[in-house]
């Protein structure tokens, strides 16, 4: 999709739900704040709640209409918004604690491009958190995109996985109104 049509899906009203996913808060309710960034942040609802947690948070999408509707909620004020298409946009060189990727569904050969990318900013130490809808997810799961190439996969990940100290990667489920869902979690650490 173009920025132009998430967009108009913004204008149209709120997308997700106004706090985050139910695994990114259990994996970093107890990670100490530093200096994050919420890449393909839509909304901000993940930004949001970091920076209520004390985290020095950048929110990046390419939707000005998703941010937009992100900087009307409490605390807005402490988060950075940005404008950007994410495989546009740099951080600086190992410079954050977190890098959050919460399901930025893009055709594999990009999503594995930024992901390696991204590593580079994180400081020695520094999380990468990358979470998507599971390629199973469309004869498994409910909901999400119906395109194979954008859907996430442990193999898709393994690439990235292998630039990390790895706490976990794998296929994990996710309750939803509609049933369950099948997403791929990738959580680990650069090496010092």
């Amino acid at each position: 999709m173009r920025a132009a049509d998430w967009d108009q899906r913004y204008t149209a009203g709120q997308q997700w739900s106004s706090g985050p996913n139910a695994l990114v808060a259990e994996l970093l309710t107890d990670v100490p704040p530093g200096d994050a960034v919420d890449l393909a942040a839509g909304e901000g609802r993940h930004a949001l709640w970091l920076a209520g947690r004390g985290w020095r948070v950048t929110a990046v999408d390419f939707s000005a209409a998703g941010l937009a509707r992100g900087q009307e909620q409490p605390g807005a004020e402490r988060v950075t918004w940005v404008t950007a298409d994410a495989l546009g946009w740099s951080a600086p060189q190992a410079a954050l604690d977190l890098l959050l990727v919460a399901y930025l569904q893009l055709p594999e050969a990009d999503l594995t491009g930024l992901l390696a990318r991204a590593v580079g900013w994180l400081r020695s130490g520094g999380r990468l958190l990358a979470l998507g809808h599971d390629v199973d997810n469309i004869a498994r799961g409910v909901g999400g995109p119906q395109e194979p190439g954008v859907l996430y996969s442990v193999e898709r990940l393994s690439s990235a996985a292998a630039l990390l100290d790895v706490d976990r990667l794998e296929q994990v489920r996710r309750d939803t109104p509609g049933g369950v869902a099948l997403d791929t979690l990738l959580w680990g650490r650069r090496p010092a």
